[in-house]
C-alpha cells in the first residue's frame, strides 16, 4: 500500500498544451495509453450545426503523470509543451483541478471568461458543494473556478445563498 501512495504522489497535474483543435484528439490518445487526464468543455449559447460542445480551455489538455517520464507525452505529434515556468514544467494545484472537475461535471451553464481576481468564496450548496472560487461581481454572483498556471478562469452563474466568504470562514 505504502509503494501505491508514493507512486501516486509522484502524479501531479499538468496543463498540456497542443495543437489548435487537437485537444479531443491528444485527451484520446493520452486516456487510451492509461493517462488520467481531464478535458472540460461547455455548449455555447449559439452552437453552429455539428459544434455541440467545445474545450474550457482552448489549446489545453490536463493530464495527471510523473514529470520524470514526461517523454511519451511530448512525443506526440500535435502535443507543443507541458506549460510551466521558462523551460521547467510546474504542475496544477490539486484543488484547482478538483474545482474544475467538479463545476464541469455540475451540468450548470459555463463559459471561459478571462483571468479575474476577486473575493474568495466557497459553494455550500447545490452542484457545485466545497468547490472554492473568486466572486466576480455581486450584480449576479457569478463565481469564478480559476487556473492560476494559465491565467485563465470558467464562470458560473450562482445564487447568492449557496456562497460563504472564504474570509469568514477562515
Amino acid at each position: 500500500m505504502r509503494v501505491l501512495d508514493e507512486c501516486r504522489e509522484s502524479l501531479r497535474w499538468f496543463a498540456v498544451r497542443v495543437k489548435s483543435n487537437q485537444e479531443n484528439v491528444i485527451a484520446s490518445s493520452l486516456s487510451s495509453t492509461g493517462y488520467e487526464i481531464l478535458l472540460p468543455k461547455y455548449s455555447p449559447a449559439a452552437q453552429r450545426k455539428g459544434q455541440t460542445f467545445r474545450p474550457l480551455f482552448p489549446g489545453y489538455v490536463f493530464c495527471r503523470f510523473d514529470i520524470n517520464r514526461r517523454l511519451p507525452i511530448l512525443m506526440l505529434p500535435a502535443v507543443v509543451y507541458i506549460v510551466g515556468i521558462g523551460k521547467t514544467p510546474a504542475p496544477i494545484e490539486e484543488d484547482e483541478i478538483s474545482s474544475l472537475r467538479v463545476a464541469a461535471r455540475s451540468g450548470l451553464p459555463m463559459t471561459p471568461i478571462e483571468y479575474l481576481p476577486g473575493e474568495k468564496v466557497r459553494i455550500e450548496a447545490g452542484p457545485l458543494s466545497g468547490v472554492t472560487g473568486i466572486v466576480a461581481g455581486r450584480r449576479n454572483d457569478r463565481i469564478v473556478v480559476s487556473i492560476a498556471l494559465l491565467q485563465r478562469s470558467i464562470a458560473v452563474d450562482l445564487p447568492p445563498e449557496w456562497l460563504s466568504s472564504l474570509r469568514s470562514v477562515a
